[in-house]
């Protein structure tokens, strides 16, 4: 049985790509962030993130540069490129799509 923190798969680029796009953020903020924004439900461990981030960023969809955290600590931050905002337009017009069509699933035997 799957748990509630597990996301769907394929949802994990969309979550960061989304993120990113408000401003360029660590990877730790990151995760930090979807984990509040989705009250506590989703939880993103450093075992999926980093390499996502890493495929987004091979993908060029993300551009990292280094920087410092507000505590100072030295990080890297990714920010979203041009190529980067098309994909997540991309991404949310399928999330749309699927969440959709398994609402009318899930709801059709009400």
């Amino acid at each position: 049985m799957s748990r509630p923190s597990d996301l769907i798969q394929g949802t994990l680029d969309l979550l960061i790509l989304k993120t990113v796009a408000l401003e360029p953020t660590h990877g730790w903020a990151i995760a930090k962030r979807i984990q509040q924004v989705s009250g506590d439900v989703l939880q993103v461990n450093q075992g999926s993130l980093y390499p996502a981030l890493h495929r987004l960023e091979q993908q060029g969809w993300l551009k990292a540069q280094t920087g410092r955290t507000s505590t100072g600590r030295e990080a890297k931050f990714y920010a979203l490129t041009a190529a980067g905002r098309k994909q997540l337009a991309h991404e949310l017009e399928s999330w749309d799509r699927l969440s959709t069509a398994i609402g009318l699933v899930v709801r059709e035997a009400e």
